[in-house]
Formats: C-alpha cells, sequence, structure tokens
C-alpha cells in the first residue's frame, strides 16, 4: 500500500525511541472527556479486507483528542498500538503522536506544536532524529497510513465549502482541495443513515491524489475511499452484507424480506401517493451478475428510477437484489437461469398475497438477462398478466455471446489472426461447455472460469422454445445504441412474439440514442458508461412502459 500523502512519502528527519516519545504522559481520555463515541472500521484493499483500525473521538473543554489502534496485514504488515492526535476547540493542532511496527521495525512520533513552531522527535526503521519545522496554524494531521486522524477531517468538512483549502501537516505548500459534495443514504440493519459525501485532494508524493470522504448526520466518519489505490476504509456498521447504499428512495417506501427457497430476499416497495382499491403491480428483474434492487451499474440506478416512474404512474413496484447480492440470501456458485426464474416466482407469490395488490394486474418487466429470466418466469407462472422485456436477447445466449466476443474483438488492437484464434477458442468452449466434451487445449484456469452451472443455462436459453409457451401480452423496449444486446434482437423478438397463435402481436418501442443502460449515449460502447454526463434512464423508456402498462390494465 503506497503511501496517502507528503508526510510519509518524504519521511521527516526521524528522532527518539518509542520509550521517549512521551506517550505515558498523554492525558487519559477517561479524566477529560465530555463528548465520546468510538468506532471500528475495516479496511479493504481491492475488496478484499487487509487490516482494521479502532477510532476513539473525545471533544471536552481542553479540545478534541482522537485515538486509534490499527493493524494491516501483509505486504504492509503494520500494528499501530497508538495514534493520537489533539487540537484546540477551534481545530489548532496540539500533539501528534505514533507508536506502531512496520514490517517488524519500530516507528515512532511525537510532534508538539506551539503556535506556528512544531517540534518533531521521530523514529523509523533504527534512525532516530529531531527538528523544528514551522506549520500552519490550522494544519491537520493525517499520518499514513492510519485512519482514526481522519476522524478530524470529517468534523472539519461539517462547515467547509467546496473551493476552500486546508493545510496540512508535512506538506508545505500543498493544501488540501476541497470538492463538491453530494448526499447519500445507507440503510443498515439498525436505521437509515443520511450521509454526506465530499471528494476531496490530498498532496501525495507531489501530486494531488482524489479522496472521498463519507460522513453520517452527525460529522462522524464512515468511509474513506481512495480509488487509486483501491482502499477503502468502512465503519463496521455499514460495512455489513446487511447494509447497502439507497440510490433512489420514496416517501412510503418498505423494505421487506421475501421468502425463496432456504434463504430471503431483500426488496423494496414501492407505492402510489394515493392510497386507495388494490393497485396493479410490477416485479422488476435485474440483469446479470450480482445485481441490486437498483440495478445500479456505473453510478445509474437503473430500477430505482424506473420504479419511480412506475409509482408516480399508480403501480406498485417490487424490486429486490438478487440472490447473494445486496442483503439477499442464497448463493450463486451453482445457480442457474431456472434457480433465478425460481426467485421470481417467490417475488410474484409475494407480491400476489399482498392486500394491496390487485391479483389480476402483475406484470413482470426485465432488462438484458433479467428479460430472459422475466421470460421463463412468464411461462410458468400464471400469475403474470403481462410480460416487459428491455433490451433482452432474441437469439440464444450462446449466438450473443459471439456476438459480444466478436464485438470486443472488432475494438481490440491486435492483428487479425489472434482475433481469429480467439474466436475459434471461444467457439469450442462454448460448445464444450454445453456438451462437456471438446475441453482439449483449454487452459485449465480457462475452463474453470467457463464451466459453470450459469454459464451452461446461459449459452442453452433459447427464447423461441420459450416464447413459444407465453401468452401474456409482450412489449419489448431497445436502445438503438446497445452494443451490449445490439438492436435487431428487437426484431428477433417481435417475430417469436408475434408467431405465437394464442396472443396479440407484441408491442415494440426503439428508443433513438440509448445505449444498453437506458440512458443517453454517444456510442453506446461499455468504456463510456462512467464518463456519461447524464445518469437518469430517458424518459420515453419509463413512458414507454407505464403508457403500455395502463393500455394491457385498463
Amino acid at each position: 500500500m503506497s503511501s496517502l500523502h507528503s508526510s510519509r512519502a518524504r519521511p521527516l528527519r526521524r528522532a527518539a525511541t518509542s520509550a521517549a516519545l512521551g506517550l505515558l504522559a498523554l492525558t487519559p481520555l477517561a479524566a477529560q472527556s465530555q463528548d465520546t463515541f468510538s468506532s471500528n472500521f475495516t479496511v479493504f484493499q481491492r475488496g478484499v479486507p487487509v487490516g482494521s483500525e479502532q477510532v476513539t473521538v473525545a471533544h471536552a473543554e481542553a479540545g478534541w483528542t482522537i485515538t486509534s489502534t490499527s493493524r494491516l496485514g501483509a505486504p504492509v504488515d503494520l500494528l499501530g498500538r497508538l495514534i493520537q492526535v489533539r487540537y484546540t476547540n477551534d481545530w489548532k493542532p496540539l500533539e501528534l503522536s505514533v507508536d506502531a511496527t512496520v514490517q517488524g521495525q519500530p516507528l515512532a512520533t511525537h510532534v508538539t506544536v506551539t503556535g506556528t513552531s512544531a517540534h518533531i522527535d521521530a523514529t523509523q526503521g533504527g534512525r532516530s532524529g529531531q527538528s523544528d519545522v514551522t506549520v500552519t496554524a490550522d494544519a491537520l494531521f493525517l499520518p499514513s497510513p492510519f485512519w482514526g486522524p481522519y476522524e478530524a477531517l470529517a468534523e472539519r468538512l461539517k462547515t467547509l465549502n467546496t473551493g476552500t483549502t486546508m493545510a496540512l501537516f508535512g506538506a508545505p505548500g500543498m493544501p488540501i482541495q476541497i470538492g463538491d459534495t453530494s448526499d447519500e443514504t445507507i440503510q443498515t440493519p439498525a436505521r437509515v443513515i443520511h450521509a454526506r459525501v465530499t471528494k476531496i485532494k490530498i498532496p501525495a508524493q507531489g501530486q494531488m491524489l482524489d479522496v472521498e470522504v463519507s460522513s453520517d448526520e452527525s460529522g462522524q466518519l464512515l468511509r474513506l475511499s481512495v480509488p487509486a489505490q483501491s482502499i477503502d476504509v468502512v465503519r463496521e456498521d455499514i460495512a455489513s452484507v446487511g447494509s447497502r447504499r439507497v440510490m433512489i428512495s420514496r416517501a412510503g417506501d418498505e423494505q421487506v424480506r421475501i421468502a425463496a427457497n432456504g434463504f430471503a430476499l431483500a426488496a423494496t416497495v414501492s407505492k402510489p401517493d394515493s392510497a386507495g382499491k388494490p393497485a396493479p403491480a410490477v416485479v422488476l428483474v435485474g440483469g446479470s451478475g450480482p445485481t441490486d434492487r437498483d440495478e445500479t451499474v456505473a453510478g445509474i440506478p437503473i430500477f430505482g428510477q424506473l420504479a419511480n416512474a412506475l409509482a408516480d404512474a399508480g403501480f406498485i413496484v417490487v424490486r429486490y437484489d438478487k440472490r447473494g447480492a445486496g442483503q439477499s440470501g442464497g448463493r450463486t456458485e451453482a445457480a442457474t437461469l431456472d434457480d433465478f426464474t425460481e426467485d421470481v416466482r417467490a417475488v410474484l407469490k409475494y407480491t400476489a398475497d399482498r392486500k394491496d395488490v390487485d391479483k389480476k394486474r402483475i406484470a413482470l418487466v426485465g432488462h438484458s438477462e433479467g428479460g430472459s429470466v422475466a421470460m421463463l418466469a412468464a411461462s410458468k407462472d400464471n400469475r403474470v398478466a403481462a410480460l416487459g422485456l428491455i433490451a433482452t436477447t432474441g437469439e440464444t445466449g450462446a449466438e450473443l455471446n459471439m456476438y459480444q466476443v466478436a464485438h470486443q474483438l472488432e475494438h481490440a488492437n491486435r492483428p487479425d489472426a489472434e482475433k481469429q484464434r480467439t474466436l475459434a477458442l471461444q467457439k469450442q468452449i462454448q460448445n464444450a461447455v454445453l456438451t462437456g466434451k471438446g475441453w482439449e487445449g483449454v487452459a485449465p484456469a480457462i475452463k474453470q472460469q467457463a464451466d459453470t452451472a450459469w454459464f451452461q443455462s446461459f449459452l442453452a436459453f433459447d427464447p423461441a422454445k420459450v416464447m413459444s409457451s407465453i401468452d401474456q401480452p409482450v412489449l419489448i423496449v431497445q436502445g438503438s445504441l446497445d452494443t451490449t444486446v445490439p438492436p435487431d434482437n428487437a426484431d428477433k423478438l417481435e417475430a417469436l412474439a408475434n408467431a405465437r397463435k394464442r396472443a396479440k402481436p407484441a408491442d415494440v418501442v426503439r428508443v433513438p440514442g440509448i445505449n444498453h443502460l437506458l440512458v443517453p449515449a454517444k456510442t453506446g460502447e461499455q468504456d463510456e458508461y462512467v464518463s456519461l454526463p447524464d445518469k437518469h434512464i430517458s424518459p420515453a423508456v419509463s413512458q414507454a412502459i407505464v403508457s403500455w402498462l395502463q393500455k394491457v390494465f385498463r
């Protein structure tokens, strides 16, 4: 883990030993504390827990005292026995003390500040030294790689506006820059937290490092994210699997748990503002992967926005975290499309059993792979009265997957011969997954990744076979810039739906200028997802679904 800022990147002259730090002379918290809180944090790197830190913040008449202990595993191998920073009530720095061991070597620092003068005693790697430096009167102590002192930053951010700066101890002339602030709602098993997220830039090895600081309603630190280093420091109450970011919410939303096959699915029920007789309902089915109930991709809460529009139009909307994702239970290692279909049927049963739902007017609306799963559910469950398919494949999973691989290769800077070998290998792998034969010459790591129950079920999925068993009204919505499920799939689905003998022709809505995530785009390619300025799904999509459902359920 590289250092976070320049006080560690350009070490101060180290001095003293651990015994000479004066740590034993620190004022006990219990003697001065008037307002004290403690928190536990987990340190993640690339999503893997690598350490922890326990932090106590005390605010007394004498000022602020922040104390922490920490442990980080390999490759850092750090034990922080005591990290303490002290400030006056108006955030003038008073003292920094660090007593730690890094990779078996002592790391000790004691800094005392008087006005704009700081005296430093430090030891690192067996070398000691003392120095006196000039500091800004309101400089912030952020010794890396310790995270407890960031509680002071979180407190300070309560009163700082975008565009302001803050001095950092050890980085003269390179202040912390305060960026934009946004609000975030986090639901935990115990409560809903209304968080404040501030983007800042912190000096690091002569450059400015992007950092996100999240704090709760009282200003206490919730999360610290350093994207460039893939580091997240997360408070324990929001680090649990029972917590989730609420991207979209509306007054009266219900958080419910739905019994599935041996586990529970966590879901949100959004309702119209006006209460009355039982209303029509819509169950939203998310796409591939560990999709949460808002179907958040690249910061775009696709289902969160769609649910809000549907509820505004008078529908009860149920959206859920897929099994093994968000707050839902269950495991995905051996799950197939049929298993996900049974999860949908459990949600349908729950929805039909609600007293505020009109049991004869329940629609399934699936997006991407969720459309395939919705098709399977509609073919098996007579509780489904209408079926909406958004960006859904009209060809087999094997055909779609070959297209996706070929499309990626078109944009790859690789020789044509290599591209052809890749396509041939992909075709061999798909045939082997489907038949169980022909793995010769395929690397074991690739076989392990590909030979899964889900991939086999995805490749074998054939919408032509499933559509013939569906007699509900069908809506097909397709974006013209979709490069994941290309636009001609809507034509194929339409032909399959119109070939049914017991059902009316499908309604088809083709929306120009939107990509697979249903938002306005330039190219539709996946590599532009995160840079898209507009994070709102096209109103044409939600309006098309609302209008169609109102017509079908009239």
